[in-house]
């Protein structure tokens, strides 16, 4: 399991989303993109932590930029969470763990570290972060002004 660096080119991937759609990392190639991974569909922490950055999907749109939650979780499991707790970006299910394994996000015994990357439009990493111990969150302040960065605004 390599660790994704600041600077690298982000590994492309293709994954199976909320709304009934894949979504391709190469396809948003121009778009500054935030992928934040997190261990669990309706887990306190990741709860908060995907409504707060709902709460903030406005400001990261209005920068052009667009926002994917990646958990190991299956479909019908995001789909639930995104109906019941309002998230309105969409969730992609990597249920063989191998886009959390490109980017260096599990921990011990494979389970997902809580994660934030956002590349600019080379889809090259300017900012990330991956927690030891996922019990708090990056702020939305904190991921718009990476994005802010990466537009030159």
């Amino acid at each position: 399991m390599s660790q994704v660096r600041l600077g690298d080119e982000a590994p492309p991937f293709v994954l199976p989303g909320t709304g009934g759609q894949r979504y391709d990392l190469r396809a948003q190639r121009g778009t500054p993109v935030v992928l934040a991974f997190y261990p669990e569909d309706f887990s306190p922490v990741c709860s908060a932590q995907l409504r707060a950055y709902s709460a903030s999907i406005d400001d990261f749109r209005a920068l052009g930029a667009v926002m994917w939650g990646i958990s190991p979780q299956g479909l019908d499991s995001h789909e639930s969470f995104v109906q019941r707790r309002g998230i309105a970006f969409p969730l992609l299910a990597d249920t063989d763990r191998e886009v959390a394994r490109s980017y260096g996000v599990l921990g011990p015994l494979g389970f997902y570290r809580r994660s934030v990357f956002v590349l600019d439009r080379d889809q090259r990493v300017i900012y990330l972060h991956i927690a030891r111990a996922g019990l708090t969150f990056r702020p939305s302040d904190e991921l718009l002004e990476a994005v802010r960065e990466a537009v030159g605004a």
